[in-house]
């Protein structure tokens, strides 16, 4: 991390400004991939905004991508490089473990020396402004994106109802899927033909499976495996429904996706998640809020969710589709990075 950090700033040093007014875009060591949200924004942006890492005149970085030091900030805003920051929240005690007051500083330098923000959420907009201090300088906010003509839905006529769970689960945040396993448990005297899909990077999964095992579940689990951006379409048309606990998620793209896909959404109402998915396209459940210890819906308000869900899901499907396509494109997303960048070069 520390030679990285040395590599990007000599590539800031010795950067020479272009004299022409064509977007050169330098993403301050944030790498692009298949896999994980951070890579595959990258990888969304350097298909229409190619990277340049000498002779480029905008910066774009990434709050959860912390690589330039408050000397390489500064040397960018000495020679006018403008700044753009796609604020994705904060660390706070709640999930993070370590120093979480250290890592907001380190992030505070990027959020009040960028010269404009782009906040994930009114809700990241919100803990930014709270955590890292009032930001006085510009910014938007821009929901993150989904290309609603790669995810689309797939007719199924499938007499077993299948809920889906994604993402990165390890053991401090496997809270996502014992919850569920719980409201499962319950909702089996009711419901006989439904079952549970994992998908993601599973670190702890035979602690899960020990524990569905536990719980006399088992027979309704079943886990996936990693996938990537390529297959993650597939893996939505594997389900009825997408259900996520995630505490205080600032804008999870899984769950575009998954609306995008004909999903609907059963969540935390908690985070940016609310802004996402309307009273038609899913279920929010209310939830304590802390931001010193992770909290999760009651079980019975699980249960009824996912209930209701099985009852409304032509309805609702239709719903999350439609929703998805008016107001998350990801052509949306792609024009109004365009023109900021566009301005902040002429600027």
């Amino acid at each position: 991390m520390i030679i990285w950090k040395i590599y990007i700033f000599l590539k800031i040093f010795f950067n020479r400004k272009p004299s022409i007014n064509k977007i050169r875009i330098f993403y301050g060591g944030s790498k692009s991939g298949h896999i994980g949200g951070p890579l595959v924004k990258i990888k969304k942006l350097k298909r229409e905004f190619p990277e340049y890492t000498n002779g480029f005149n905008l910066v774009y970085l990434l709050s959860n991508n912390t690589y330039l030091s408050k000397a390489s900030l500064y040397i960018l805003k000495k020679r006018k490089i403008p700044i753009i920051l796609n604020q994705n929240g904060v660390y706070y005690k709640a999930w993070f473990k370590g120093n979480y007051l250290k890592k907001n500083e380190l992030m505070a330098n990027g959020y009040h020396l960028a010269d404009y923000v782009f906040w994930q959420s009114k809700f990241c907009k919100k803990t930014s402004d709270k955590f890292l201090g009032k930001r006085k300088g510009d910014g938007e906010i821009l929901y993150n994106s989904v290309d609603t003509g790669l995810f689309t839905p797939e007719f199924k006529n499938n007499k077993i109802f299948t809920f889906l769970i994604t993402g990165n689960i390890n053991r401090d945040n496997s809270y996502r899927i014992i919850s569920v396993f719980k409201a499962i448990k319950k909702l089996h005297k009711s419901y006989k033909n439904f079952n549970l899909f994992i998908a993601g990077n599973i670190e702890n999964k035979d602690f899960l499976e020990l524990k569905s095992n536990e719980m006399k579940i088992a027979d309704k689990v079943k886990f996936i495996g990693k996938f990537s951006q390529f297959d993650a379409p597939k893996i939505y048309n594997l389900a009825d429904a997408y259900i996520t606990m995630t505490y205080k998620d600032n804008c999870p793209t899984a769950v575009l996706e998954a609306m995008s896909s004909g999903l609907p959404i059963i969540y935390s109402a908690s985070g940016g998640i609310p802004e996402l998915v309307d009273n038609n396209s899913g279920i929010g459940l209310e939830v304590e809020s802390s931001w010193s210890e992770i909290k999760t819906p009651k079980t019975s308000k699980i249960v009824s969710g996912m209930k209701k869900v099985i009852e409304n899901k032509k309805l609702m499907s239709e719903a999350a589709r439609n929703r998805a396509v008016e107001n998350f494109d990801i052509k949306f997303w792609k024009k109004r990075h365009e023109l900021i960048f566009d301005f902040l070069v002429r600027k």
